[in-house]
């Protein structure tokens, strides 16, 4: 396979837009799919967001030295189901890629315990990735201003859609439980189901 074991391509090697992340992680999904590097069952795509949209993240390309980047929402693609910890897919990191859970999370998802509950504390929403490529559709709508130019330059193949939808992304950035696909978990409980200690 390419690499030791590698389910994706090489970092450099994936489909990759600047800011359309959610679609950056349904190309890996699609990409494991297609090629069958590994069981579709261990892999999950992960929406971090809050009620807010507004979410600290370390380790960031996009960030400054140790300030964390300040996302609306951010993907990254999970894979459980190892021998070893479970592995982090995440285009947008300065870590490595993969990167294990545990690393991730000291680094790049850090604590809740430090940051204001009333804006930041991240929640997740975990969603099996055969359920991801069935169920996500998006426009793009949310990259235009209101004057119809791009925010930031669209991925050059043509928008992801499903026969039931153009456009469902806030179902998937939504952090209501009673909304969407997938489970929404706090930080903590996130950590404590697929890493087994809490982000203290």
């Amino acid at each position: 396979m390419n690499g030791e074991g590698r389910i994706t391509p090489a970092r450099e090697n994936c489909v990759y837009t600047s800011c359309y992340c959610e679609e950056n992680v349904w190309k890996l999904c699609e990409f494991v799919r297609k090629e069958r590097t590994t069981p579709l069952e261990q892999l999950f795509v992960i929406f971090i967001s809050n009620e807010n949209r507004m979410v600290p993240l370390w380790k960031q390309k996009s960030g400054h030295g140790d300030q964390p980047v300040i996302w609306d929402y951010h993907v990254i693609l999970l894979q459980v189901g190892l021998q070893s910890d479970s592995l982090v897919y995440d285009l947008d990191s300065e870590l490595s890629f993969p990167c294990s859970l545990k690393l991730y999370a000291a680094q790049a998802l850090r604590s809740d315990c430090n940051i204001r509950p009333d804006k930041h504390h991240r929640k997740l929403r975990v969603i099996p990735a055969d359920s991801f490529l069935l169920n996500f559709a998006s426009d793009r709508s949310h990259m235009k201003t209101s004057d119809g130019s791009w925010r930031m330059p669209p991925p050059p193949y043509p928008p992801i859609h499903t026969a039931e939808s153009h456009m469902n992304l806030d179902d998937f950035i939504s952090m209501d439980p009673a909304v969407g696909w997938g489970t929404v978990f706090s930080l903590d409980n996130f950590l404590k189901s697929y890493v087994g200690n809490s982000s203290s």
